[in-house]
């Protein structure tokens, strides 16, 4: 049995302004009518598989669980790191986790943006991977190159073997990230594959390469998951053990290092989606080579796309050649192909000059269901909430605010203070400075209100929780 281990927890900035910091590329749906973390999942399914183990951030946790369940699968774990380290802190956690149930298990270690679009074929090959696996090898997966691609490491095979073969093959070192000259120059030699960032091994195997080449980061993990905290279905790693693990990604701490390695070739298509030209490579396009979304409109336009990711905003290209152009309601980008690598030093000038779009969405999701600022003024706010049936905002009071709800859409259950209403639609309710409320929704359908703040501060951390079925820290 495989044992998928799904790396959920990044925050990628090279697809803004669609992804961003408070709801990443993963949680999409950037191809087709699934997010890539849901297309993981499904992948990474079926006979032979068992349930994945996801490492994913404490923003993301009721994401990983409610996608999960959107495509009928759930997780064997859900492990939350307190903060990035990158992945060999990651592997290591899962592997520990993973081997005091089954030290033979073999892990699948994989990341949760990537496309790959023959899901048997790729199954087929990671079969074909588990008997060097099972024989204490550790396998990473390269994939055939198709161009001289500068954004991707490398894998350099043994000049005897076979980048096309069915099984695993002899790895002769890692390479760099190459410049333009040098990747052409692998793609004419034929013997450099993709590193896609793939892994199979045992976690026996994993966890003896990290006490062999990593120890010192075995000593600061294993107390993070020793001391890990269970609650709602999650284990959180214990945070001031984490606090200590060095940033480091697993090609770095063990890859490189490591004497017992085999390269399994792939060749049926694959991408790590790591900026909008992949985007536009992955995506069908029209007869002049335009990839064009809902409510865009290209004229004479070639080689481009086009993308709206906002109701009622309409897109329109005149004349644009190579030209990517992606509108949200609160940010638009446009770039040329070629600079479309620059979009994460885009997002680090705005960074710096703390502009909100840079890391937050407009829509903010939550456990309970997600909001949007429609309107904001000096002293007011105009929200969207939408709650899921079923769902309950926290026991909560504000210092600055007061708030007055109006339900558009199902029935909302309100307390405020002693006093507990069902409020239906077109009616309203109306939230003093300082009362202590809360909000549920106890029907079957999503229950939606339009929110009217007013006070002298709105930010969202004016809030006191009683009580949360979420445990939010």
């Amino acid at each position: 049995m495989i044992h998928p281990i799904i790396l959920s927890g990044g925050s990628g900035t090279r697809l803004w302004p669609l992804s961003r910091k408070s709801y990443p590329k993963q949680f999409a749906k950037l191809m087709g009518n699934e997010s890539l973390f849901q297309a993981s999942a499904r992948r990474l399914s079926g006979e032979g598989f068992a349930a994945p183990v996801v490492l994913t951030g404490e923003p993301f946790r009721f994401i990983v669980t409610e996608q999960l369940a959107q495509i009928e699968q759930s997780a064997e774990g859900i492990l939350i790191e307190p903060e990035g380290r990158n992945t060999a802190p990651a592997v290591l956690a899962a592997a520990l986790w993973l081997s005091a149930r089954n030290p033979d298990a073999l892990m699948l270690v994989a990341p949760s943006d990537h496309v790959i679009k023959d899901e048997a074929a790729f199954r087929a090959t990671v079969q074909a991977a588990v008997p060097r696996a099972q024989n204490g090898d550790m396998v990473t997966f390269g994939i055939k190159p198709n161009r001289p691609e500068t954004g991707y490491g490398y894998l350099e095979l043994a000049s005897d073997e076979d980048p096309k073969a069915t099984v695993p093959q002899t790895l002769v070192r890692f390479v760099e990230k190459p410049d333009e000259a040098r990747a052409q120059e692998m793609l004419v030699a034929g013997t450099f594959l993709w590193n896609a960032g793939i892994f199979l091994f045992s976690a026996k195997s994993i966890l003896a390469a990290y006490q062999r080449y990593a120890p010192d980061l075995v000593d600061a993990v294993a107390p993070a998951v020793d001391g890990a905290s269970h609650d709602l279905g999650f284990t959180r790693l214990e945070a001031k053990a984490w606090e200590q693990v060095e940033d480091i990604s697993i090609d770095y701490a063990i890859m490189e290092k490591a004497d017992n390695l085999a390269v399994m070739p792939f060749s049926e298509g694959w991408s790590d989606l790591g900026g909008w030209e992949a985007v536009w490579l992955e995506n069908e396009s029209d007869a002049q080579g335009n990839v064009c979304t809902e409510r865009t409109t290209a004229i004479d336009c070639h080689n481009s796309l086009l993308r709206s990711d906002s109701e009622g905003l309409e897109v329109v290209g005149i004349g644009l050649d190579n030209i990517i152009a992606v509108a949200m309601n609160d940010a638009v980008l446009v770039a040329h192909k070629s600079q479309a690598q620059r979009v994460k030093e885009a997002v680090s000038t705005l960074k710096a000059r703390n502009v909100p779009q840079a890391v937050q969405l407009p829509r903010d999701y939550r456990p309970w269901g997600w909001y949007e600022s429609l309107v904001i003024g000096g002293r007011f706010q105009v929200k969207r909430i939408v709650v899921k049936p079923g769902a309950s905002l926290s026991l909560q009071s504000h210092h600055h605010r007061s708030e007055h709800w109006i339900v558009v859409e199902g029935t909302a259950q309100v307390t405020v203070g002693e006093k507990v209403a069902l409020v239906t639609e077109n009616e309203s309710v109306y939230i003093p400075l300082g009362a202590v409320h809360r909000m549920d929704n106890p029907g079957k359908v999503p229950m939606v209100l339009i929110e009217v703040q007013t006070g002298s501060y709105l930010g969202e951390d004016d809030i006191i929780r009683y009580d949360d079925i979420y445990r939010r820290e």
